[in-house]
């Protein structure tokens, strides 16, 4: 069973909920969703959970888009999981470059102290859902249970989950399919 007192489940954003770019996204005409990804977060936030974003947009210290323009984006994100009926809790998005040393940069879990912060509870035993090897190690490193989604980097980074001492990560091919069985399993 999952222990997760909060009911929350924490989702990186490109390549999980959206397609990824090595351009970047920087744009709301840019932001694609990927296939069954609205109505995925849609289904968990009607189910009582609690979905926060926690990203890395490094696209901000390139000097590639600036805030107003994540902004935007963001808005065409919950405004499309609204229109399905569910909500989005939370965004919270590192905004430094690679080098920066930072905190907050995920493999850091300074995101999800923030996140925890804000909600008043713990994340522990929270699933945290990704397509890199960053966000499965944050979610180990914070005692999140991981979890791999096949889209964007994940078929990549599905070869690098046992050379990475991250223990037991669950992986899935989507984000739709991820929500189904975590959704199943807490109706257990």
């Amino acid at each position: 069973m999952i222990q997760n007192p909060a009911k929350v489940v924490i989702l990186d954003r490109d390549g999980v909920i959206n397609r990824d770019s090595a351009e970047y996204i920087k744009s709301p005409d840019e932001w694609r969703p990927l296939p069954g990804s609205i109505s995925a977060i849609a289904r968990l936030s009607r189910a009582g959970l609690r979905v926060v974003l926690a990203t890395n947009q490094s696209g901000l210290a390139r000097g590639l888009f600036d805030e107003a323009a994540l902004g935007a984006i963001h808005a065409r994100l919950t405004g499309l999981v609204e229109r399905q009926g569910g909500k989005v809790d939370g965004i919270f998005f590192c905004p430094h470059g690679p080098d920066a040393g930072c905190n907050c940069r995920k493999p850091a879990t300074g995101l999800l102290e923030q996140i925890e912060a804000r909600l008043l509870s713990s994340l522990r035993g929270c699933w945290f859902i990704g397509d890199s090897l960053r966000d499965l190690q944050a979610g180990r490193s914070h005692g999140c249970q991981p979890v791999l989604v096949r889209t964007g980097n994940g078929l990549q980074t599905e070869k690098l989950i046992k050379d990475n001492n991250l223990g037991r990560v669950l992986v899935f091919d989507d984000l739709a399919e991820a929500a189904t069985a975590l959704l199943r399993e807490i109706a257990d």
